[in-house]
């Protein structure tokens, strides 16, 4: 007898593939208005940077959708899951994964965003997406909407925090102040009560508790330039303030709204947050990326599953 297919579509922001590909993908972002020559170069300057151009957040993805789907076929063997990837502004796109599934003959499916903090401008507009190619296509799907406090991710966060804590030579554990960082969004968010920020919260306080740290706080990063404000402080300006102002030398970055390496730990933090430490005279360090932390993939493969037995149930 043959085993029941479930589709897992994987979503998650995309990257190019290559510099020549940087300008079509910054046009997708800006919803096909062109950059102009100072902004492509700017974005482009910035994947140069990190490693000689090396795109490394396309093959963590791969990586990551094919850890999930032999830890889901590992775990529920009676199962048979098959993984896709959807991009929001890269090829494989979210509906191209959708479309995918049912030429493959999937009948039902569950979605994931490689994020695990939930706001309707991010995982939101991704699983919109989704849902309405597969709605127009016919395939029945649901959604796994956030995962920031499941025990294993806090556990893999809380492990990386407490290795990162050993890198400071000398200092004394209090004196190390913990910045846990994820991306901004535009402040608009905080009328529309959305959750984003308070999970974020809740995420870093649990992680704070399973290591003892009390000297922490939360930081925004990597805003987009709009006219719109979007959340802060910036983490630049956080640094800034507690070197000049509190006299702090030591500073441990835990970017715990990104689940893998790409630009935004890799330039924002590895470079441009380091280079202003640099010249500020602070000690900085951050903890590892998540990428395909088996306590990571477990996550997941828990969340895809526990949503597929609850709509397995209903139906």
């Amino acid at each position: 007898m043959s085993k029941r297919r479930i589709g897992v579509l994987v979503m998650s922001y995309g990257t190019p593939e290559s510099l020549d590909q940087v300008e079509a993908y910054y046009t997708h972002i800006r919803r096909g208005h062109p950059p102009t020559a100072e902004q492509l170069h700017e974005l482009t300057s910035r994947y140069e940077a990190i490693v000689g151009g090396f795109f490394p957040l396309r093959e963590n993805t791969n990586k990551q959708v094919q850890g999930l789907q032999e830890t889901l076929n590992r775990e529920h063997p009676e199962l048979e899951f098959v993984c896709y990837q959807g991009l929001k502004h890269a090829q494989p796109y979210v509906e191209d994964g959708v479309e995918q599934m049912v030429k493959d003959g999937i009948t039902e499916a569950i979605g994931v965003v490689l994020a695990p903090h939930y706001s309707v401008m991010s995982v939101g507009g991704y699983v919109k997406r989704a849902k309405d190619k597969a709605q127009e296509l016919g395939l029945d799907i649901e959604f796994v909407l956030s995962y920031h406090m499941h025990p294993k991710l806090l556990e893999a966060l809380s492990d990386r925090v407490e290795r990162a804590l050993t890198k400071f030579d000398g200092a004394e554990r209090q004196d190390i102040r913990v910045i846990f960082t994820a991306h901004s969004l535009p402040e608009k968010i905080l009328e529309m009560k959305d959750p984003y920020p308070d999970q974020l919260l809740a995420t870093s306080k649990a992680i704070a508790e399973r290591v003892a740290i009390t000297n922490w706080q939360f930081g925004w990063q990597s805003a987009g330039q709009t006219a719109m404000p979007w959340l802060g402080p910036d983490i630049l300006d956080v640094l800034q303030t507690l070197r000049k102002e509190e006299g702090v030398a030591n500073v441990l970055l835990c970017p715990i709204g990104f689940v893998s390496d790409h630009l935004e730990v890799l330039y924002d933090i590895d470079i441009e947050a380091q280079a202003l430490a640099q010249e500020l005279g602070l000690h900085l360090e951050r903890t590892e990326s998540l990428n395909t932390d088996p306590l990571y993939m477990e996550t997941l493969s828990d969340v895809v599953y526990q949503k597929w037995a609850e709509k397995a149930n209903l139906s």
